[in-house]
């Protein structure tokens, strides 16, 4: 198994999602996120005065899947999230050792299907 991280705009986030339902993936974790990449921040003028943030709103999105859809998994978040533009994201994937589904107490490939 492996956890599929996607740190990505906002706004691609419904695309990523139904992406990965056609692919049949069950389940997804979304959150807030902020950070920079090589866009390194933006400034904004609020009331006349310019503020200069190095951080940007990001969301994060974490699937866990099966080491056969790995890369299926991620080339559906690179598709539904490229405009070519900087700040689209980045994605890593990490070893996943055990699953564990606490409501039926499966384990394993059963607890992410």
């Amino acid at each position: 198994m492996k956890l599929v991280t996607a740190i990505l705009q906002p706004e691609s986030v419904g695309a990523v999602s139904a992406a990965l339902e056609e692919l049949g993936v069950n389940g997804l974790t979304v959150s807030a996120a902020s950070g920079y990449g090589r866009q390194r921040g933006h400034a904004e003028v609020f009331r006349g005065a310019r503020y200069h943030s190095d951080l940007l709103p990001k969301t994060r999105v974490e699937v866990l899947v099966n080491e056969d859809a790995v890369d299926t998994a991620v080339e559906s978040i690179v598709s539904a999230a490229h405009t070519g533009n900087l700040g689209d994201g980045k994605i890593w994937t990490i070893d996943i050792h055990e699953a564990v589904r606490v409501r039926t107490r499966e384990w394993g490939a059963a607890a992410i299907t």
